[in-house]
């Protein structure tokens, strides 16, 4: 005897939230670009190759000579000279104090009628004066239209050396003016330090 079979009945599947989201990503069209999305590729300038193919090459420098023949040379004083200087270093307070510190000490003196001499303390503060010698100089010689400035440096320790004054040294200087001070210091025991 034969089984019946079963009549196998067809079911709808049930359509759930996931179901939709997979048929409605199956559905969308896949569009692919013609060109890359990301940024053309921007050159650095710079090659490996040529670097390891480059050639010692000596760069010829050229000078570049301005001829005073035809500008103005008008007379100057020292006080213009104290003047601006002295503006420039209030400039350099508020702008750069490290290089107003190292320059501060500076003298400028105006020795004949086209000539500046500048007294420096060290090499070292005159390494400083030299960053900003030729933003000062170019503004004094349009300042006082002037354009034959020479400049000599000239290095001064003598005169420009800034001493740290301690009391045994201002006690010491009174000795030498009054020797009975030593007796006093003796009698009285003074602390000096």
């Amino acid at each position: 005897m034969k089984i019946p079979e079963k009549v196998q009945e067809k079911k709808e599947p049930v359509k759930t939230e996931q179901n939709i989201q997979t048929e409605s990503v199956k559905a969308a069209v896949i569009s692919k670009t013609s060109k890359p999305l990301s940024r053309p590729g921007v050159s650095s300038g710079f090659s490996i190759n040529s670097f390891l193919n480059k050639e010692e090459k000596t760069e010829v420098a050229e000078d570049v000579v301005v001829r005073a023949d035809n500008l103005p040379k008008n007379h100057f004083t020292d006080t213009d000279l104290q003047a601006e200087w002295k503006i420039m270093l209030k400039q350099l307070q508020i702008k750069n104090n490290f290089v107003f510190n190292a320059v501060k000490t500076f003298k400028l003196e105006k020795t004949e009628e086209s000539k500046i001499k500048v007294l420096f303390p060290s090499d070292s503060a005159k390494v400083e004066f030299d960053k900003i010698s030729g933003e000062f100089f170019n503004h004094f010689r349009r300042k006082v239209q002037n354009y034959s400035i020479e400049v000599e440096y000239v290095r001064d320790i003598e005169n420009l050396k800034i001493e740290v004054v301690t009391k045994r040294k201002i006690y010491e200087k009174f000795i030498e003016k009054n020797p009975i001070l030593k007796d006093l210091d003796d009698l009285m025991k003074f602390d000096l330090t």
